[in-house]
């Protein structure tokens, strides 16, 4: 039986070599003269290949997606890509994140390890070959175009990813082949992509890195009347953040990305920041109200330095009052100053865009696709896996996952 995969980056890799290790003539094809790119370029080139705790752990991030990822995340959970790679050659690490990468924090041995796999198993990798269409022949046969050539098949897995960093290629090809052979899209849009936005002041701090802070994206239903109004909290990430010329970057920011850019409109939801999660705001008025034995002397922004970077620091105090001693911190100023470090509202107009995403949110409707087998509902013979599918999860290597273990359910579920 002759199986074609189509995109080899990490769930393509895998699918393939999966099918192959049961016998299928497995014939993976990528349009990129090179093969894993975005591999590659993952994790700053170090390629965080998951992260270190268990399948509930992995599907509890993914949203929507959580319930579709259980059958094939806890057939092959994180624990399974760690020895996977062990096997390869290449031992991994954990860092105190909980992000898994390979000790030599070298991306390249990552995608290397997952080409040996599948040229071992016997699969013919074609890169340099882009897919123009496919098409169904008859109940057992395929049709995949090729720029020359159709070559046919009795099973095809589609594996070519979305659309972010297009510059890999993922430029979401497959989304109007599978659209023609009656499969759902939900509308692509970027995510784990850094923001646009912020205020002149925020955007003055270009390059200060808060590296810890909580945010939360927020709705209002009657309108946004700041950050002290009622709001429904639509998610919240903690980790850090960093300013930028345009806006917002940074794993807090880039992980609350994708539920801003499903809104209608980016005026329907708020991104607040809480600059000092591990303080309460009584704990806070204390310390700005505290003028006990040499406390009432010390600068307000020299406090708020003790918390936050100096210049960050600075420009958050100059917002509220003019730099002062403890004890001459006026009350009003001291209530704004809290609301701020607490409840800093961060104004979003939009995002880098798919060009700067690490993800594309969106894709091949879930209710379309077997979680168990990754066979098409739709359509006899197909198989569809990674980041073409309506699957997104946050930065720490569970995208990477996700794509992993779907597509070895696909090469799984290929050969049936």
């Amino acid at each position: 039986m002759r199986v074609v995969v189509i995109g080899a980056g990490a769930a393509g890799l895998v699918s393939a070599a999966e099918a192959a290790r049961r016998s299928a003539d497995v014939i993976l094809l990528e349009k990129n003269n090179k093969i894993g790119v975005k591999i590659l370029m993952s994790g700053g080139t170090r390629c965080n290949v998951t992260q270190d705790t268990d399948a509930v752990g992995i599907t509890g991030q993914f949203a929507h997606a959580q319930r579709f990822l259980q059958a094939s995340v806890g057939a092959f959970p994180p624990a399974a890509v760690v020895q996977m790679f062990q096997a390869a050659g290449v031992p991994t690490k954990v860092e105190p994140t909980g992000k898994i990468f390979p000790i030599s924090d070298r991306a390249i041995h990552v995608r290397d390890a997952l080409r040996s796999a599948a040229e071992e198993a016997g699969v013919t990798i074609r890169s340099g070959t882009a897919v123009s269409g496919i098409e169904r022949i008859d109940d057992d046969h395929w049709a995949v175009a090729t720029e020359g050539e159709s070559i046919q098949a009795e099973r095809v897995i589609v594996t070519s990813g979305g659309k972010s960093y297009p510059g890999c290629g993922t430029t979401g090809d497959a989304y109007q082949w599978l659209k023609r052979l009656g499969h759902t899209i939900v509308a692509p849009r970027p995510a784990l992509v850094p923001l646009v936005g912020g205020e002149h002041w925020t955007r003055e701090l270009s390059g200060v890195a808060l590296q810890d802070c909580r945010v939360s994206v927020h709705v209002a239903n009657q309108g946004f009347q700041g950050p002290g109004s009622k709001t429904r909290t639509l998610v919240t990430r903690r980790g850090s953040l960093l300013l930028t010329h345009f806006g917002f970057s940074g794993p807090a920011a880039m992980d609350v990305s994708g539920v801003m850019t499903a809104a209608d409109s980016f005026s329907d939801v708020r991104l607040i920041a809480d600059l000092v999660p591990d303080l309460t705001e009584q704990e806070i008025r204390f310390l700005l109200t505290d003028r006990s034995r040499d406390g009432g002397r010390r600068n307000v922004s020299t406090v708020l330095g003790g918390w936050l970077p100096q210049r960050f620091a600075n420009s958050l105090c100059a917002r509220a009052v003019e730099d002062c001693s403890i004890a001459q911190l006026p009350r009003g100023a001291a209530n704004d100053l809290i609301l701020s470090l607490k409840r800093l509202p961060l104004p979003v107009s939009g995002t880098r865009g798919f060009t700067k995403a690490e993800v594309t949110a969106g894709g091949v409707s879930l209710a379309e696709v077997d979680p168990k087998t990754m066979a098409s509902r739709i359509v006899k013979g197909l198989f569809i896996a990674g980041e073409v599918l309506d699957v997104d999860g946050p930065i720490g290597g569970y995208n990477f996952q996700a794509a992993f273990s779907t597509g070895r359910a696909a090469g799984i579920g290929a050969t049936l």
